[in-house]
Parts: C-alpha cells; sequence; structure tokens
C-alpha cells in the first residue's frame, strides 16, 4: 500500500457490489449470484450519492465495480461517467460472457474507466469453463481483454487459487503475459458462498505458492498482488532476508490490505462489510454514512488494530505488515480477529493452538 494512505482514514480500494445478477454460475462465486436483479439494489441515484460520498475519502478514492456482472445493469456506463467526472478512479470486475462486447468496453473507456479487470481461472478454454460454469466465457473474456487493448484500457486479470485451479497456475502466467496485462490479481479461496464446497490448497502448498509468486514478479512486465493471502508479504520479507527473489511492490509497502483495513465493501443492497469475504455488516448506507462506518465502527477500527490479533496471528511478529485473511479467519472459526489457517508460519516463541488445532511441533 502507498505510504501515503491512512487507512484509519479511507480505504485504499472501496468495492461496490453493483448487482449479484449474472449469467454464470462459478464454482467458487462469493455472491452466490442469480440469473436476476434483486429488486432492492440501490438505484441509480443511491449509488451516485454512494459515489459522492466516496470523494470524501480522497478525490482520487479508488473505486472497483463489482458484481455478480455489474454490466447486468443498463446504467453501469452512466455511473463510471459519473464517478469519473468527480475525480474518482472508476475500475471495473465484468464477467466473461458474450454481452461484453468490444462496444460495451469502448463505453466503458470512453466513460472515464480506469482499469478492466478479467477473470481467468483455467490454462485453456476447456479448464476455465468448467471452473465458471459457462461454455464459452474463455473466449469471451479474450475477446474483451482484446478489446480493452485496442480501447487504451489497462487490463488486470484475477485468478482463484483453490485445489481444481492450482497446477493451472503456470499456464495462466503465461496467459498474464501475452494478453499485455499490467496487474495479476491471484485471490486463495476463502469458502464463503458457492466457494464453502471447494477445497483449499494446505498451508504448505499456499507457500510454495506465494514464494514461486515472488519470483513471477520479480521476472514479470506486470505486478502481482495477492488476495486474501497477506502473508504474502512475510514471504516476500524472508526470502529478501535470505537473498533470494522477492516481490518488490510486497516489500516495498508500509502494511497491506486486509479487510477493513485498507478495504471497505458496499453491497448490492448497501451494506457495508470489511470485505465482500467477510459478510459481517458495521452499517447500511442508507441508514448512515460511509465515511463515518468506515473510520469509527467498531468491527471496522478493531479490524485495523493488529494488536487486537487472537492466536499465532497476535503473536506473529510479521502482523503489522501481513495480519492475515481476517476473510478467512471469519468464515472458518466465525472470528475476524482469529488466525489465518491458511498460513503455516509459526512464530518462533508460540506455543499456543494452531488453527486447525493441531499443537506446534517441536521446534516450530
Amino acid at each position: 500500500m502507498h505510504a501515503d494512505v491512512d487507512t484509519d482514514r479511507r480505504p485504499f480500494v472501496l468495492v461496490w457490489e453493483l448487482t449479484r445478477a449474472c449469467e454464470l454460475t462459478c464454482k467458487h462465486c462469493r455472491a452466490d449470484a442469480q440469473p436476476e436483479r434483486h429488486p432492492d439494489e440501490l438505484t441509480t441515484a443511491e449509488g451516485k450519492a454512494l459515489l459522492d460520498e466516496a470523494r470524501q475519502f480522497d478525490e482520487k478514492q479508488l473505486v472497483v465495480l463489482s458484481g455478480g456482472d455489474p454490466l447486468a445493469r443498463d446504467d453501469t456506463v452512466e455511473l463510471v461517467e459519473y464517478g469519473a467526472d468527480r475525480g474518482l478512479l472508476m475500475t471495473l470486475t465484468p464477467s466473461g460472457t458474450a454481452s461484453l462486447t468490444p462496444e460495451r468496453v469502448d463505453d466503458l473507456a470512453d466513460a472515464g474507466a480506469r482499469r478492466l479487470a478479467l477473470s481467468i481461472d483455467g490454462g485453456s478454454w476447456s479448464t476455465h469453463d468448467e471452473f465458471r460454469g459457462e461454455p464459452g466465457s474463455f473466449d469471451a473474456t479474450i475477446r474483451a481483454a482484446a478489446a480493452a487493448e485496442d480501447a487504451g484500457l489497462p487490463l488486470q486479470i484475477n485468478t482463484t487459487v483453490c485445489a481444481e485451479t492450482v497446477e493451472e497456475l503456470p499456464a495462466i502466467r503465461e496467459l498474464v503475459a501475452d494478453l499485455g496485462a499490467v496487474l495479476w490479481s491471484v485471490f486463495f479461496l476463502v469458502p464463503v458462498g458457492r466457494g464453502a464446497v471447494l477445497d483449499s490448497i494446505d498451508p504448505e502448498r499456499a507457500e510454495d505458492v506465494l514464494a514461486w509468486l515472488t519470483e513471477v514478479e520479480a521476472s514479470s512486465s506486470f505486478g502481482v498482488k495477492t488476495t486474501e493471502a497477506p502473508h504474502y508479504r512475510r514471504v516476500a520479507l524472508q526470502r529478501r532476508q535470505e537473498g533470494g527473489a522477492a516481490a518488490a511492490d510486497a516489500i516495498g509497502r508500509r502494511t497491506g490490505i486486509t479487510a477493513g483495513d485498507g478495504f471497505a465493501f458496499v453491497s448490492h443492497v448497501g451494506e457495508v462489510f470489511p470485505s465482500g469475504f467477510l459478510p459481517e455488516s458495521a452499517g447500511n448506507v442508507r441508514e448512515q454514512g460511509l465515511v463515518e462506518t468506515y473510520r469509527e465502527s467498531a468491527l471496522f477500527t478493531a479490524l485495523r488494530d493488529p494488536d487486537a490479533l487472537r492466536g499465532k496471528c497476535g503473536a506473529c511478529e510479521f502482523r503489522g505488515v501481513c495480519g492475515g485473511s481476517r476473510s478467512r479467519a471469519y468464515a472458518t472459526a466465525g472470528d475476524p480477529l482469529a488466525s489465518d489457517p491458511l498460513c503455516a508460519y509459526v512464530p518462533d516463541d508460540y506455543d499456543g493452538p494452531l488453527p486447525d488445532g493441531r499443537e506446534p511441533a517441536p521446534g516450530d
């Protein structure tokens, strides 16, 4: 995270889930997306008011319009233009469907979108389409990526890491390079929504993947960031200390973006969550201000205090630059301040219980 962003005052990333409507039935979907829009979604006028309030955080606040599929709404381009006109950095995560045409990509670019984020979860059409639950999704995504390049719209690729996709990562990395993406955002599965029935990788495999990602970033033209795996920064720091490859961006940041600390999420009906993967509401924008909720709610303030963490995350010397996935802690332990079960690292002097119930082995 940039050192000049005070995450006690504003999020680095503000996500607004425009809708849960989507044509896809992705296996990992946090939103458990549905074919039809919800009747109580924030209206266009309410959405514009939300964007006005987002500007109170900062005149250059980064706003991500997500879903479902944000293009399932017919006012999405209007909302992008409204935010961009007010100086907000408007980005979008549309679904890879036949409706994501080059014309729609052009419209988003003309409206002032700053980046298009597309998901690729397999190195070939067969593995991607199987994961996304829709034949043709891979081809639609590749076409949209080409359209983004033609429109001069920077491209981000999002990828989910779970037991089903982890072997695909090297092939996906090649696609990310071939498509000219500026950033590869690698999301480590949190068992919420449809993703609750998928198998995560184990902590030791996660360590290997994170170490590999530091090498990918060090040798690639695109950046790498992880979502719900903030221990990427710990791995990068350790590898730098050991003389191995390290991701400069990861180790150059003052701290990381975690749920409620540099990150906020507004649902399709206005609930304010620390993250879309941590569905514990701190309020609703229809009833209280977004800025007030982020800065003052008990949930958000607790999540920004590394000394409030429990278990081995609370004892970890890296908690100030990592902090663990608060979303995964909530999903697995029911406590957003508990330890992250995906992290294999055990502090030298820690002798308490581990997240999976095991006791530390001698020498841990």
